[in-house]
């Protein structure tokens, strides 16, 4: 497997939680950050980490990606297709945090990343309308991707 994240800056992360650092996790987050684009469930994960490490058993991704979650190094994504997904949080790419929105076809099922917060002025509005502070929000745009489109045409 491709690094494609720095396993010392998460080794570095899971000390500071006063956690230990394991192949497990270091492996998890791997995958999760290898396939980005792929929203993947806890067995989509574990199917991939399987192939190198036959050992691993499906309670210890879910325990691992749980814990990830509560570290907020990866999210938690709801489709409506009845399977949570996970994806490696925004924060961790040394941006820090800012949104993406989902975009779903109806006739396929894709789903595709959308990057770039439009709803900032709104949640600025909503502050000082009602001084709620928001914090995070989730986006889904449900349409035809294109080549579901084109097909059609």
């Amino acid at each position: 497997m491709l690094m494609s994240v720095s396993q010392e800056k998460f080794k570095e992360m899971l000390k500071d939680k006063g956690l230990k650092v394991t192949n497990q996790r270091l492996l998890v987050l791997e995958v999760l950050a290898s396939n980005r684009e792929k929203h993947m469930a806890a067995e989509d994960i574990y199917e991939l980490v399987q192939k190198d490490y036959p050992e691993i058993g499906l309670a210890t991704i879910y325990r691992t990606v749980q814990l990830l979650l509560e570290m907020q190094l990866v999210d938690r994504i709801n489709l409506d297709d009845g399977r949570v997904r996970y994806e490696i949080g925004e924060f961790y790419d040394g941006e820090g945090k800012h949104h993406h929105h989902h975009l779903i076809c109806k006739t396929c099922g894709k789903v595709l990343s959308f990057k770039g917060d439009l709803l900032e002025e709104l949640e600025r509005h909503i502050e000082e309308e009602k001084g709620f502070h928001v914090l995070d929000h989730e986006l889904k745009f449900y349409g035809h991707c294109k080549e579901c489109k084109s097909k059609t045409n």
